[in-house]
């Protein structure tokens, strides 16, 4: 990979850190640009006392200056607020025996495990009596920092006109009505808390996440992510791990609750005719073009050039205020599952981080073909390709 970083900071911990190695001189770095991305992430109907205390914004300390990247490794960090009063619970240091601190520590100990999330399995794993050391980094609250990561790759992508845009298709049963070209619907899916342009399906979304919160339950759902102006040949053929849809379908399944990603027509395929799955090329002003795209912009591992398309699903949240029958990890006793502070239903949150992702993926593509020392010398290599692509 080219365009790398690391991410670090706990859920309730001081703060939320990145590194971002590969960013070419030369790109715009807006704060203002990463900290609205940030803002979208918090977007939600059916989201949790969090979203009451944080309001998310990143401080870079390295990598850009006057408002440009220099080329070398970016940065980025996000405090928590929540953070002072985590002080003694998390901190990083030993801290005083005092009866209070002690108690303190205690009342924040997690041992009854919650199924559906890292809890058990990490607790195994790590060799840890307090699952509050899994919960913590397991959290769904990292993906802050990769929505961070994530507008740096976009100010990349800006460079080649290359948009991305999610939108939300369906909450529990409720399924929405979107067309085709996503973008035609942008400002009433960006000005949606749901991320959803079917104003008739919002108000039934709302009402099923309405009913659930009630009900003590959470609810999952479906959205599709779309990136238009992805030029011809990113990715490759030759080995698995450099397919571009691999790298695409690992990006969004590595987000906390996803759990099925498809690209283009996906799982459809399995009931569709070859002959009305498989994208026909025809020539038009001597250019190559496809009236269709089941394919999701990509075939046999490399981009097409036509848009790509995916969707996703994330499972409903897994820390529940009617909890499920689990065990407790120390004595393995039946208990009732830990709730932590939790959100109803994070749907339009999960998409604008698999946004983020798929952007990430992109821009290290791009990178990679294209060159990654300086943004100048990229579009001269990108301009030069498609000159040469356009000629064929």
């Amino acid at each position: 990979m080219i365009f790398r970083f690391l991410t670090s900071g706990e859920s309730h911990g001081q703060c939320l850190n990145a590194i971002i190695e590969g960013v070419p001189s030369g790109i715009t770095i807006d704060i203002e640009f990463i900290n609205n991305e940030l803002a979208r992430r918090q977007v939600g109907y059916g989201r949790g006392g969090r979203m009451l205390i944080e309001k998310d914004t990143v401080k870079i300390l390295s990598g850009v200056r006057h408002g440009k990247s220099i080329g070398s490794p970016i940065c980025l960090e996000i405090e928590n607020k929540d953070w002072k009063n985590w002080i003694i619970p998390m901190n990083s240091q030993v801290v005083d025996n005092t009866d209070e601190n002690l108690k303190l520590i205690e009342s924040k100990k997690i041992i009854n495990v919650r199924p559906g999330h890292a809890d058990l399995a990490g607790a195994l794993k790590y060799n840890h009596k307090d699952i509050r050391n899994i919960l913590e980094r397991s959290s769904a609250r990292e993906t802050t920092t990769r929505v961070a990561v994530g507008a740096v790759a976009k100010s990349i992508l800006k460079e080649f006109n290359i948009e991305g845009l999610s939108c939300v298709t369906q909450i529990g049963s409720v399924k929405a009505e979107i067309p085709n070209d996503i973008f035609l619907v942008k400002n009433d899916i960006e000005s949606s808390d749901l991320r959803t342009s079917d104003k008739v399906a919002y108000e039934k979304m709302k009402i099923e996440i309405d009913k659930a919160k009630a009900e003590g339950d959470t609810l999952g759902g479906s959205f599709k992510i779309v990136f238009k102006n992805v030029p011809v040949g990113l990715g490759s053929h030759v080995h698995w791990d450099r397919r571009i849809d691999g790298l695409l379908a690992q990006a969004v399944m590595s987000i906390q609750a996803v759990k099925s990603v498809e690209i283009g027509l996906g799982s459809q395929v399995a009931e569709t005719l070859g002959s009305k799955t498989h994208d026909e090329i025809f020539i038009e002003n001597g250019q190559y073009v496809r009236k269709t795209n089941n394919a999701g912009g990509v075939e046999s591992g490399i981009t097409n050039g036509e848009d790509i398309v995916i969707t996703a699903s994330m499972k409903a949240i897994p820390t529940m205020r009617k909890p499920l029958n689990s065990i407790a990890i120390d004595k393995k006793e039946a208990v009732q599952a830990h709730f932590e502070r939790s959100d109803t239903c994070a749907v339009a949150a999960c998409a604008v981080v698999a946004e983020a992702m798929v952007a990430i993926v992109l821009a290290d593509a791009m990178l990679e073909k294209f060159s990654h020392d300086s943004i100048d010398e990229m579009k001269i290599n990108y301009q030069n390709y498609l000159d040469t692509v356009y000629k064929r």
